[in-house]
């Protein structure tokens, strides 16, 4: 399965991270920037080679010549958002390396200059501005979360600068903007519609009964909560609770003890990382064990399982892409996790951000030019490959919906659904805590 047209087939219309109110000027002025981090010009060693490499050339790719072509951005490598923001940054770093190595971006040495937001969408946009103005980069990167993406979107758009990223979830892909594309989106109404599929293949009898629902109170959320309310209807699941809170969570307890007492058999913690930490950490204080515990964003990243161990295993959630895929390059991205992180795969957002960065060089390399609208108008009227799989863009620079169901499983995150690419079979019910 290679294309996301025939995966909409399967995954029906649907999927961190995100809407926000796009009012954030796009003039702000710049704070003092924080010291960027900046990609070498070339490896320093050899990354693994692939599982399923092709065969080496005969000559050695020329080595690239010129001017180095400026790509900048910022991603939160301080704050909340910084354990999904490093892997992102690595994503983007291996990308430049990779290009390097083989030759640069239309034969010249791409350059790479990440600033830290600290997790603020206000720095984001400034540091975004600081980027076309000051630096006068010739590339831009997407930035991360939701809320950040969905901010610099106003930003590029403005500047008429391709802003290639995981987007701000519909809202932000429903701007009349011409120059953003998500590739692959993050797209919080789209994240569990893997988890729904799943849930209407097995017998009704077998379906949880109650839901108890809590969501961060903010943009993400938002996109997650929205269609939830028809879609577990449609399964004959009853929302029990449905709760928004905010972050910083002080207490979980008071959220997992109104699920409990209501008896939900399904939990959903729509957030983050940090708070959904606390969530699980609750509910194995209190003894909570629903049936099935799905969460939104932070269980798919390293740092769920370092975090919880065992306590985080059989928690369900979705993503666009995953290292098990069968596309083109993934093999290599695990060898490389391997080797640099010791990672035993490449972790999610480690893919997601080599895959952004290889549909802006497809937009570079199909239009021959640095042009930005030439870019944008050969992406969007071309189908491209990446590690995330192949796509193509509808006005709106959105692929087809697509999703994948994940779980936890033994410390790893597997494909669950759709059932082509299944990795494991679920774990379900849940089972008692500590075992």
């Amino acid at each position: 399965m290679t294309h996301h047209t025939s995966r909409r087939q399967m995954l029906w219309a649907m999927l961190g991270a995100w809407i926000v109110a796009l009012t954030v000027g796009a003039c702000s002025q710049a704070p003092a920037a924080p010291a960027p981090t900046t990609a070498p010009a070339a490896p320093t060693t050899a990354p693994a080679a692939p599982t399923t490499a092709p065969a080496a050339p005969t000559t050695a790719p020329a080595a690239p010549q010129g001017a180095s072509i400026k790509i900048g951005c910022s991603l939160p490598l301080t704050g909340a958002f910084a354990d999904t923001g490093v892997w992102v940054q690595r994503g983007y770093e291996q990308w430049a390396e990779d290009v390097n190595a083989a030759g640069g971006l239309l034969g010249r040495p791409v350059e790479l200059t990440i600033y830290d937001d600290e997790s603020k969408t206000e720095n984001a946009v400034n540091l975004l501005n600081r980027v076309i103005s000051v630096d006068q980069a010739d590339l831009l990167c997407g930035g991360y979360p939701g809320t950040a993406a969905a901010a610099q979107m106003a930003v590029a758009e403005k500047n008429q600068k391709v802003y290639v990223s995981m987007g701000g979830h519909m809202a932000s892909f429903s701007q009349g903007f011409t120059y953003v594309f998500g590739a692959p989106p993050l797209m919080g109404q789209w994240w569990y519609e893997g988890l729904y599929g799943w849930l209407a293949s097995l017998p009704e009898a077998e379906r949880p009964k109650k839901a108890a629902i809590f969501t961060i109170n903010n943009p993400v959320g938002a996109a997650i909560l929205e269609p939830m309310p028809e879609e577990l209807s449609a399964l004959n699941i009853e929302i029990v609770v449905n709760e928004r809170y905010d972050v910083p969570l002080t207490d979980a307890a008071p959220l997992v003890t109104k699920a409990k007492g209501a008896e939900a058999d399904i939990f959903f913690a729509n957030g983050f990382f940090p708070d959904s930490v606390q969530i699980v950490k609750a509910m194995r204080a209190l003894d909570y064990n629903p049936r099935l515990i799905a969460q939104g964003v932070g269980s798919i990243i390293p740092a769920w399982v370092q975090e919880l161990g065992a306590d985080g295993y059989y928690v369900f959630s979705g993503t666009a892409v995953h290292p098990s895929l069968p596309f083109e390059g993934i093999s290599r991205l695990n060898d490389v996790a391997s080797t640099k992180y010791n990672a035993p795969v490449a972790p999610i957002y480690f893919i997601f951000g080599y895959a952004w960065m290889q549909a802006l060089q497809r937009g570079v390399e199909g239009a021959q030019t640095l042009d930005q609208t030439a870019i944008r108008d050969w992406l969007k009227a071309n189908q491209i490959s990446t590690v995330a799989g192949t796509f193509t863009f509808d006005e709106r620079g959105l692929p087809p919906s697509y999703n994948y169901l994940t779980q936890v499983i033994d410390g790893k995150v597997e494909l669950i659904w759709p059932p082509d690419v299944r990795t494991k079979d679920p774990i379900y019910p849940k089972p008692a805590w500590g075992q």
